[in-house]
């Protein structure tokens, strides 16, 4: 029987309550009425009151929320978290009421409210913490005391080149100093970007690195060397760390940096123009993390309010040695500027040179050599060079063109040995029986056992899933597509440059329609182990200890996994997440000996 502490009032349940009321009105005693409703004495003669005073509707279940609740939060100010959260998913309750406070400082809420009226609203995915690893965390004292350096990729042309960035963030402050968008990441270009940022910030007392040969030399063969970026750093006594090989937790300050770029412009701005353009929005984007967006390492400040750049560094006075004699006047003292001012680059140079019977014409020996078809061997070519391109002309046609390894100095050096300054470069003419630029073309590709296939000197990551698979690759405009079997597999960004298309081996014009893409889900095999568990796409499946040493089929679907063995379906597992599958084949090991 239900009591009175139910909080509902159906008909039935005042009904009973009101036929109580009236037994003991009739006479019958409290405590056999309590006992044949299954209620306490207390209880029947509070019934007994309430219908003394309202009747039978005094008999209804009443509501027990309290009348005022002066420390319930505002309806609208509940909203506006539940829009901000809407309006900017990747929002959490600490920055909501970081927002909050700014724009309703008397109502502001704290974190854990928000967090429950994100709850309440069905606005919080939650999701298993998984924390294998505990990281010893540091951050230096004061700004200006360590930079950490990095390259990154990821930022897409909309001619199809990748372009890498080099980024700098300050150990203390999280202040971002370096964004450079860099068409080449050489040697060269790093070093230029890093000695901007000290022009703009000042020389910081330390850098920390990885070991990438842009940022030392202590790997290069045979012996090691010192690669400009150390030389900077030596000219202006900033100590240049390393982290250890494969310990990229050592900068996670500027890799966590990476991930929020990656997830806030990157991937959703799409390709750019051109590197310009992708410089400007890069910028724009800096600028607002370092001076408007609040970072939670740092108590929800600002990374620029705790920046101090140090002031410009005092000119170094330079004394050249004074010769002996009477009749020699001093020698005037010369200001050398700190931090080390680099040679500027130098315009495009040309020279002529021959062909050899190597086929291997060199622009700079110790640098780097073009290999020339043989049927050019003995003739005179022209040479264009500048730090980006090389071109082989000969009879006023580009025969060849590619990437440049010089740099500055290289080309300085040319100059020195009688090349001359160039003019435009030149422009890429289509040869007869190539096809146009701009035309769609396709080749026939082997892709090899890592799922790399190349397209003249670019290799392109097609995926594992056609390793050892004869494809082809359609160029059209901007996108690659590669198509296997007559499906279209995929599409991926174009690797190549227009005008290199015309020269790749096998190219031919196409005016089909692109095949239609694949249907149904991908089929990856796997060897069930002794405990009966295996992993497809970073997800545990249970097959069973019955089917250990099996191979079996697990057919990916975008809900679902179905694990099947010589056609016959023996489990369904929910897909929980998202990840692609990267591994196709079964690892089958070679028993021990």
């Amino acid at each position: 029987m239900e009591g009175e502490g139910s909080g509902q009032s159906p008909t039935w349940l005042v009904e009973q309550r009101y036929r109580a009321v009236l037994e003991v009105l009739d006479g019958s005693p409290v405590s056999e009425v309590a006992v044949r409703y299954g209620v306490s004495r207390q209880t029947i003669y509070t019934w007994k009151y309430k219908y003394d005073t309202d009747g039978f509707e005094g008999l209804r279940e009443k509501s027990r929320r309290p009348r005022t609740s002066p420390t319930r939060l505002p309806a609208e100010i509940e909203a506006l978290a539940c829009e901000m959260r809407r309006a900017n998913p990747r929002w959490g309750a600490r920055r909501i009421a970081y927002e909050l406070a700014r724009t309703s400082p008397a109502a502001a809420p704290s974190r854990a409210t928000v967090h429950r009226v994100l709850e309440r609203n069905g606005l919080i995915r939650h999701q298993k913490q998984q924390h294998r690893r505990k990281y010893k965390r540091w951050q230096r004292e004061t700004p200006m005391h360590l930079w950490q350096l990095d390259l990154v990729g990821g930022i897409f042309l909309a001619d199809g080149r990748e372009c890498k960035m080099l980024t700098g963030i300050d150990d203390h402050s999280r202040f971002v100093v370096i964004a450079t968008v860099l068409a080449v990441p050489s040697g060269r270009a790093v070093a230029d970007g890093f000695v901007r940022a000290m022009r703009t910030y000042g020389v910081p007392a330390e850098v920390l690195t990885d070991n990438g040969k842009q940022f030392t030399g202590r790997f290069t063969k045979p012996r090691p060397a010192e690669v400009l970026f150390e030389r900077v750093c030596r000219e202006n006594g900033v100590t240049a760390k390393l982290i250890k090989p494969y310990s990229p937790t050592t900068t996670g300050k500027i890799e966590r940096w990476h991930q929020t770029l990656r997830r806030e412009l990157l991937d959703v701005s799409g390709p750019f123009a051109d590197l310009p353009a992708a410089q400007a929005a890069v910028d724009a984007w800096v600028h607002t993390y370092n001076t408007a967006r609040p970072h939670q390492a740092l108590e929800m400040a600002t990374p620029a309010s705790r920046f101090r750049p140090n002031p410009p560094p005092e000119p170094t006075v330079v004394v050249a040695p004074q010769p002996s004699g009477k009749d020699h006047e001093p020698t005037p003292t010369i200001p050398a500027e700190a931090p080390l001012l680099l040679p500027s680059a130098t315009q495009a140079v040309e020279f002529d040179a021959v062909i050899p019977a190597s086929c291997r014409l060199g622009i700079l020996p110790r640098v780097q050599y073009v290999r020339i078809q043989p049927e050019h061997v003995g003739r005179r070519a022209r040479v264009w060079a500048d730090e980006n391109t090389v071109h082989v002309i000969i009879d006023g046609k580009v025969i060849k063109s590619t990437s440049s390894r010089l740099d500055a100095a290289n080309l300085h050096e040319l100059s020195l040995r009688g090349a001359i300054p160039a003019g435009p470069p030149p422009a890429l003419v289509p040869q007869p029986g190539r096809p146009d630029p701009d035309a769609v073309i396709e080749v026939d590709r082997k892709v090899d056992g890592s799922g790399i296939t190349q397209l003249g000197n670019t290799h392109v990551k097609v995926g594992y899933e056609l390793a050892n698979q004869r494809v082809t690759l359609r160029l059209d405009g901007q996108l690659l597509h590669v198509v296997h079997d007559g499906v279209l597999a995929k599409t991926l960004p174009a690797p190549i440059s227009p005008d290199a298309r015309t020269r790749l081996r096998g190219a031919r014009i196409v005016t089909d329609e692109l095949p239609p893409p694949a249907a149904g889900a991908i089929a990856v095999e796997r060897k069930v182990p002794v405990d009966g568990v295996i992993m497809v796409a970073r997800q545990r499946l249970r097959v069973g200890r019955t089917y250990a040493g099996e191979i079996v089929t697990v057919h990916v679907e975008d809900t679902f996994f179905r694990v099947t063995l010589n056609g016959a379906d023996l489990s369904l597992h929910p897909r929980k997440n998202q990840h692609p599958v990267t591994r196709f084949r079964a690892k089958i090991h070679s028993p021990k000996l």
